[in-house]
């Protein structure tokens, strides 16, 4: 079962429609038990980062997340509430990824939105995947290069476009809005 985490994101259910459309059977859940047992976790997101972080940690699914052993896919604002902490609403992250999240210089249209490319891809995610395929964006902040970056793009400057540490997973793009480039990323993480 592949569990995506509910924390009042906004885009639980194309998430959850672009897990049905590959045949996996998925919940949309905010249960430490169901969370736990699943044999996937997807942390989706759309939307602000302080009141995500305030909801999680009302639920306890702060601690839930860091501790579950599967592979856990983080999804644009799951990526960013991944890592060490974010300047929008000085939001404290999960740690997952040691990294901080910024917000794009005022030098050019803010939020970044549409398709890009990668510059770098090194992962088992990326299976099958081309630096000239292109993924959807649509993000005002961003996690910096650092260790754990899998994939690089460039919008006003580089930027991680995926980042992985032992069984944690994540992407600034949407999988589910990306066409067949974000159903091929989908269906390399869930046959991990």
């Amino acid at each position: 079962m592949i569990a995506i985490l509910k924390y009042n994101a906004g885009n639980t259910k194309s998430v959850q429609n672009a897990i049905q459309r590959l045949g996996y059977e998925c919940i949309v859940t905010d249960d430490t038990a169901q969370l736990q047992a699943a044999d996937k976790v997807i942390f989706p997101g759309v939307g602000e980062a302080g009141s995500a972080m305030e909801y999680l940690k009302a639920k306890g699914l702060d601690v839930v997340i860091k501790n579950v052993k599967q592979p856990v896919l983080g999804i644009c604002l799951g990526l960013q509430l991944m890592c060490t902490a974010s300047e929008e609403g000085a939001t404290e992250g999960l740690g997952i990824f040691d990294v901080l999240v910024k917000k794009f210089p005022p030098r050019g249209i803010v939020p970044h939105m549409g398709w890009n490319n990668f510059n770098t891809i090194n992962s088992p995610l990326f299976k099958g995947i081309s630096i000239e395929d292109n993924i959807y964006f649509v993000h005002s902040y961003y996690a910096e290069l650092c260790n754990d970056t899998i994939a690089q793009c460039d919008y006003l400057l580089p930027f991680s476009a995926a980042l992985q540490k032992d069984n944690f997973y994540a992407v600034q793009f949407h999988t589910e809005k990306s066409g067949a480039v974000g159903e091929q990323i989908l269906k390399n993480f869930l046959a991990l």
